[in-house]
């Protein structure tokens, strides 16, 4: 426990500031929605009308009209996005680090074996997003409540618990990739987010190209999808999952062999 609570403690600057910065604009995206609902009918059948760039947002399958669309689109890619990167970062990180900044030596000196340290720093990365995840919650709700505007309880629990696997499966991948580089890994995580949430546009574009929802996590947090369906594809769920359970296994078979120097 003493390696988990030192990294909570190490990373929780960052932590605050991705944190603060993401609630914020989430906030502030939904705080304007009472500003722009007169406009949203009009803007929404523009947006229908504007082939593949609506079908690439999914602006072409719901109503902007309603805050759960408005929601969905404008508030779902801060959290989307916002959330990746952050959990990109983190993961990145997490075993990559103590040879960057070189406390390996120091780390391994202690009677934990290399089992339990990739344990626990999976621990705080897991501890982070959830507590990102909660904060954001709270902050949507606060603000739902103060332009008086209902929240679907079911669409809404859909639209974060859909984030929140996101954020665990690209951490995830990011984490078991940290275990095998011995430096700064920030490019490699963005990349990765990047690359995820862009491959979901491209498979938003054409039927042929749908077989990319299979591997972006994006494909299952689409907020047009979730909304229009009232669910999660489970199909491309299941495929998130089953990248999440590589990634973190990959990272305690890799550091457990790695030569850390």
């Amino acid at each position: 426990m003493a390696i988990l609570k030192s990294e909570l403690r190490q990373g929780r600057n960052t932590f605050f500031i991705w944190t603060a910065v993401i609630a914020f604009m989430l906030g502030i995206c939904v705080l304007i929605y009472p500003e722009m609902k007169g406009q949203m009918s009009e803007i929404s059948g523009m947006f229908a009308d504007m082939g593949s760039f609506s079908a690439a947002f999914g602006m072409d399958r719901i109503n902007f009209g309603e805050f759960a669309g408005f929601f969905g689109v404008e508030c779902g890619n801060i959290l989307g996005l916002g959330g990746a990167f952050f959990a990109a970062l983190t993961g990145i990180s997490a075993l990559a680090k103590e040879e960057k900044e070189r406390t390996a030596e120091f780390l391994l000196t202690h009677p934990v074996s290399r089992k339990k340290i990739v344990m626990q720093k999976w621990c705080v990365v897991f501890i982070q997003i959830t507590i990102l995840n909660l904060v954001i919650i709270g902050v949507t709700v606060l603000s739902a409540f103060i332009i008086d505007e209902s929240l679907d309880k079911k669409t809404f629990a859909l639209l974060f618990f859909a984030y929140f696997i996101l954020q665990i499966e690209i951490s995830a991948v990011c984490f078991g990739i940290s275990a095998f580089i011995s430096r700064s890994g920030l490019g490699i995580g963005l990349g990765i987010a990047v690359s995820f949430y862009f491959l979901n546009i491209i498979s938003n574009l054409t039927e042929d190209a749908k077989f990319l929802k299979y591997i972006t996590p994006f494909g299952y947090t689409d907020g047009a999808d979730i909304i229009t369906n009232g669910s999660i594809e489970i199909k491309y769920l299941f495929v998130g999952v089953i990248l999440t359970i590589i990634g973190i296994l990959a990272a305690f078979w890799k550091y457990q062999k790695k030569d850390i120097i």
